[in-house]
């Protein structure tokens, strides 16, 4: 990269004996050299040299510092030399005041010391003088630039020559306006000029109108991928932090340093050699300006004045805006209008590498006085000022780490915990808030720092649970619990009880497959009765017995009000456990403002999770309408953000909603995916496996649907996913003739859940006994399935009047049959179920329905203008353009579910049974 001094090199092909004619050798394209994410840069760079070769070329590589000018002229080096090219060098230096000519003067070096200089001698005499001479005047460099011109054309004249000018804005002026002539007129000789240039806020003149090959940032996944591939071993939080502070400048990427927290006090980090290469002008700004850029560092989100007050402090004079104009004038920072902005998120981290603790300490302190009294940020900024043991500051860390959990900020909570712990005396107090750091790191999914801190507080008392809590903690690698839950003893103070829960929910995933420790640790939950609402406990209950337990978690998280003041993880985890207790609709509203929260206070990187298993209700719904674009987005955002478990798991899931839409072939995914989606989804095998069975049946494919479902249900633990697929393993099993069969493992399977199943569950038993019942037992059944309340569940409701329709169809009520089966069409096409449309309207078709006017779908007696309001003609104009129920409903201020209950109404009375149809029947009425 950009070289702090360098003495420039005497060219890289000297021409010599061997040395190839012009035209000779074809110049060969710059090769891959390991750059990640610049293989177009590198074909442009190709294309010059085949330019410059042929007729003369100059291109200025344009880009911020780190984003590799330097390697991608140094590739075109290598690849010119290759070609028989000959190279000539010059290099500015940054931080520095380069002496007047020498950009020029190490360019022509080489031509003016090399022997046997005939028959360009008088030129080279005539620029040797020249340069003696010393620097010209401004208005006198004429004779200068014309006699460099004219040296280089004579030695392009013998051999295609390439001028590598690196960093040509850190040059002295004489030498950028010499080089900036010759970039004009290389034109007609074997003459390439490559320099590279950072941007500036006001373009420097002399190259305007040179031809810009600029340098962006590299992509999220390009970055991750260098990431990879030269810095393996990374935890998670890790890289996320490092894709966001690079923001896909390579050599932050390569360069910055993963975050101590042990560090003391807290600065943004770098390294000696991207503080050189960000910053170089730093340390020679003033000190009021290097004062304010200090504080700017510690505290990104204070607006300007606040800044200058707390800059004011450390230095004990007053600071005004016009300490900022040097910054400026550096290209360091700029001014929005309300806060300073560094150029670079990893420049925070140059301007202040070289500080003192004691003035950072200072920093901290004083942004603590002008902040707020009490706040979050006011409170950690004075525990990093604090150099000793604080109790009473510790207390106030300990009681703010709540709000930074409200405010979506557990990493904030995280990093406070750890500072209280650090300032307490007494090593209980010390035990109980690193371990609390521990359990919300593991949430977090920072396992580094949640093992580290689990193994200090093993160092320190924390009580019975507390200890088994650390020791569980503090594991590598997958194993059975450190103690059987049996064996736990109850939990004594207010601290006990809050590491019993954090127990129960951590060890709850690892026994859900263990049918005596779940009993255990369902004995110690009920042993629990004034904490039977926390949602970590309802979590721990869904998790080991979904089914059994369903009505209890069920109650405990409809019993959880004001939603508002509930903490948006504890949000999330009643979420969970209302997904694995079968009630998707109430776990669909709970991840909605899970999401609504965590949009509100910027926090991005905690979206994908949320929107994963809000796909996830969406596909327990048979939505896929709406759990395809969850997923997509989840994927979208996670890719972002370095997220690649999510990421995975969302592709996997993506892949199987498009089956089930389709019926098609559900990809499978290959172990390293399906190893990166555990880690996301635990439960994401059963729930493709599920999923595949379901499409072969959306595909026709019913024998093999039968088969798959009935060992998922047949299974001896079956999991919630499997319970959500009651319905079409009634359909499959009523297909192929095995009703009678799928009724007893229906039997079985209540029998063993027990008498008490989530309202859900209840409803898909009563669908799919509908579904199989022999025919004279069909009207009781289908009686007591529409007796269940299915205004809000088209999921159930659809495939249940799909199967009444036929039944009437085969009674011969056909006119009854054509309404029904209507009615399913228009649910079915609602969720995105393309492979019903066909099957549906062959249904009709057999009841006596014809279609008219050529549309694939039903006949519509009259025009959609006089069937359908005005908003509901708007609302299937934009359905059959493609859009979801969420873009329809943002762009008409309403909620999907509403979108969806509109649709119900409108695709029975235009008389299709598929958004696609919607266009054709609305444009052919138009036409008309």
């Amino acid at each position: 990269m950009n070289a702090q001094t360098r003495v420039a090199s005497l060219t890289a092909g000297q021409e010599g004996p061997g040395a190839s004619s012009r035209g000779t050798a074809p110049s060969a394209a710059p090769q891959d050299t390991g750059l990640v994410g610049r293989d177009g840069e590198l074909r442009a760079l190709g294309d010059f040299l085949r330019e410059a070769t042929a007729h003369g070329a100059a291109r200025v590589l344009c880009g911020h510092a780190g984003s590799g000018k330097s390697a991608l002229l140094e590739a075109t080096v290598r690849a010119a030399t290759a070609s028989g090219t000959r190279v000539l060098r010059c290099a500015g230096i940054r931080g520095g005041d380069p002496a007047g000519l020498s950009g020029v003067r190490q360019l022509v070096w080489p031509l003016l010391g090399a022997p046997g200089r005939t028959p360009a001698a008088g030129r080279l005499d005539a620029l040797d003088l020249l340069l003696v001479d010393g620097t010209p005047a401004p208005g006198d460099r004429s004779r200068l630039s014309f006699a460099v011109l004219d040296v280089l054309e004579s030695v392009s004249a013998r051999q295609p020559l390439l001028l590598a000018v690196d960093d040509w804005d850190a040059l002295d002026e004489c030498s950028r306006d010499v080089l900036s002539f010759v970039a004009r007129r290389t034109g007609g000789h074997a003459l390439g000029l490559l320099m590279t240039s950072r941007p500036h806020r006001a373009r420097l003149t002399p190259l305007a109108g040179v031809p810009e090959l600029p340098l962006g940032p590299l992509t999220s996944a390009q970055s991750a991928r260098l990431l990879a591939g030269r810095r393996p071993g990374l935890d998670a939080q890790a890289v996320r932090e490092l894709l966001a502070t690079a923001a896909g400048n390579p050599l932050a990427l390569l360069e910055l340093p993963a975050r101590c927290e042990d560090a003391l006090p807290c600065v943004p980090v770098s390294s000696d050699r991207l503080a050189t290469a960000m910053a170089p002008g730093a340390a020679r700004l003033p000190a009021g300006t290097r004062d304010l850029l200090l504080v700017a560092a510690l505290h990104p989100t204070g607006d300007l004045p606040l800044l200058l007050s707390a800059a004011s402090r450390v230095g004990g004079t007053d600071r005004g805006f016009a300490d900022l104009e040097p910054a400026e004038r550096e290209g360091l920072a700029v001014f929005d209008g309300v806060r300073l902005n560094f150029a670079h998120p990893a420049t925070a981290g140059a301007v202040v590498h070289d500080v003192p603790a004691p003035r950072r300490r200072a920093a901290h302190a004083a942004l603590a006085a002008v902040l707020a009294e009490g706040s979050v940020r006011m409170l950690w900024h004075l525990s990093q000022a604090a150099e000793g043991p604080d109790p009473e500051l510790a207390g106030q860390l300990e009681a703010a780490h709540g709000h930074a959990l409200e405010q979506c900020e557990p990493l904030t909570a995280v990093r406070l915990l750890r500072r209280a712990a650090e300032l307490h005396h007494a090593p209980e107090e010390r035990g109980r808030c690193t371990l609390r750091a521990a359990q919300l790191a593991h949430v977090l999914g920072l396992e580094r720092v949640s093992r580290t801190m689990a193994h200090r507080a093993l160092r320190l008392p924390s009580g019975p649970l507390g200890m088994l809590c650390a020791q569980f903690l503090s594991r590598t690698g997958d194993g059975q619990p450190p103690v059987d839950p049996a064996a736990w003893p109850a939990p004594v103070g207010a601290a006990e009880r809050e590491n019993a829960l954090e127990l129960a929910r951590l060890t709850a995933p690892e026994v859900a497959g263990d049918d005596a420790r779940s009993e255990a640790l369902l004995a110690f939950l009920d042993g629990l009765p004034d904490l039977a609402d926390d949602p970590r406990l309802l979590l721990a209950m869904a998790t080991v017995a979904p089914a059994r337990r369903a009505a209890k978690v069920l109650a405990g998280v409809s019993a959880v009000r004001r939603l508002a003041d509930v903490p948006v993880r504890d949000v999330e985890r009643l979420g969970e456990a209302a997904l694995l207790a079968g009630d998707p609709l109430r776990a669909l509203d709970l991840y909605r403002q899970a999401e609504r929260r965590h949009r509100f206070h910027d926090v991005p990187d905690r979206l994908p999770p949320v929107l994963l298993r809000q796909g996830l209700a969406h596909l327990a719904m048979n939505d896929w309408g709406q759990a395809g674009p969850a997923f997509a987005r989840c994927a979208e955002i996670a890719e972002e953000h370095g997220l690649d478990d999510d990421t995975a798991a969302a592709r996997l899931l993506s892949d199987l909603v498009r089956g089930l839409r389709t019926g098609g072939t559900v990809r499978p995914g290959d172990a390293r995916e399906l190893v990166s989606a555990r880690r996301s989804v635990r439960s994401v095998d059963t729930i493709l496996a599920v999923g595949t069975a379901c499409a072969l049946a959306e595909g026709g494919d019913f024998e093999a649907a039968f088969a798959a479902l009935s060992s998922l249900l047949s299974a001896p633990r079956v999991g919630a996913a499997a319970l959500f697929a009651l319905v079409p393993f009634a359909e499959a099993a009523e297909a192929v003739n095995a009703s009678q069969e799928a009724l007893v493992l229906l039997a079985a399977l209540e029998e063993r859940l027990g008498a008490v199943c989530a309202p859900e569950i209840a409803a898909r038993f009563a669908v799919a006994r509908a579904v199989l019942a022999a025919d004279d037992e069909a009207d009781t059944w289908f009686e007591r399935a529409f007796a269940e309340d299915l205004s809000g569940r088209p999921w159930l409701e659809a495939p249940l009047r799909l199967a009444h329709g036929r039944r009437l169809r085969r009674g011969r009520q056909f006119a009854e049959s054509r309404a029904t089966l209507r009615q399913a069409g228009a649910a079915f096409a609602m969720m995105g179920a393309e492979a019903r449309a066909v099957r549906i309207t062959a249904e009709l078709r057999a009841s006596g329905e014809r279609a008219q006017s050529g549309t694939p779908g039903l006949p519509w007696p009259q025009a959609p203008l006089r069937l359908l309001s005005a908003q509901e003609l708007r609302i299937a104009e934009l359905a059959g353009q493609g859009l979801s129920n969420r873009e329809i409903g943002e762009l008409l201020d309403l909620s999907p579910r509403t979108i969806g209950a509109y649709l119900y109404r409108i695709f029975p009375r235009l008389g299709v049974t598929a958004r696609a149809q919607l266009a054709a029947v609305l444009k052919d009425h138009t036409a008309a």
